[in-house]
């Protein structure tokens, strides 16, 4: 498989991360992989069966990530880890802009990946945690063509049920990856120069088409 290749299946898994999270919660006790073991085949059907979403229709893409996956994602906490040690220092301002930058960032990155989910299935691995535990990991596979691609969830346990607050692909956290990206524009110009960085990135892909 080749870099590009490679590229592109990555980030159909990614898309197809971010969409294993849809709100088809039963009960605020389920278990973190009884949830995304159940919803996985739901969604995905969802999507097989939504030829607007197949195509790339932003505003059906952006309906679905506002209805179905955000209220199962801690975003708040995603973002504030994604930026690190300055969130503390943003405004309440900064931060809303900070938010809605990056969650149009996501989804305009992943929004494309979705016509390239077709055959993928996620298989869920025995969850290795105490009953008490509030933070877990589930860790996961999506197969379909080539080889098994690790898919992993990092997870808390809220008064409303568990919610996503990292993913990991091929061992590459998401977080991670932002925040390195995140802390070179921090430091050469600030908090507001990492949300006009993010306005202008998402304005060009907008501009150009690309999801």
């Amino acid at each position: 498989m080749n870099r590009r290749t490679l590229g592109r299946f990555l980030s159909a898994t990614l898309g197809l991360a971010l969409l294993a999270c849809a709100p088809f919660v039963r009960a605020a006790d389920e278990a973190p992989d009884a949830l995304i073991r159940r919803v996985s085949s739901e969604v995905l059907d969802t999507i097989k069966a939504d030829k607007a979403i197949q195509a790339g229709d932003m505003s059906r893409v952006l309906t679905l990530v506002d209805n179905k996956v955000m209220p199962n994602v801690n975003f708040t906490r995603m973002t504030a880890s994604a930026v690190g040690r300055n969130w503390r220092q943003a405004s309440p301002e900064q931060k809303k802009r900070l938010q809605d930058e990056f969650k149009t960032l996501l989804v305009r990155t992943y929004s494309g990946a979705l016509s390239q989910v077709k055959d993928q299935t996620l298989s869920v691995k025995p969850l290795r945690a105490a009953p008490a535990d509030t933070e877990v990991t589930v860790r996961t596979e999506v197969l379909g063509r080539g080889n098994p691609v690790q898919l992993d969830y990092r997870m808390e346990k809220t008064p409303t049920g568990w919610k996503i607050y990292d993913l990991n692909v091929l061992g590459v956290w998401l977080v991670e990856t932002y925040r390195t990206q995140f802390a070179q524009e921090i430091s050469t110009s600030g908090v507001d120069g990492l949300i006009a960085s993010l306005a202008q990135r998402n304005k060009s892909n907008a501009g150009n088409g690309k999801s």
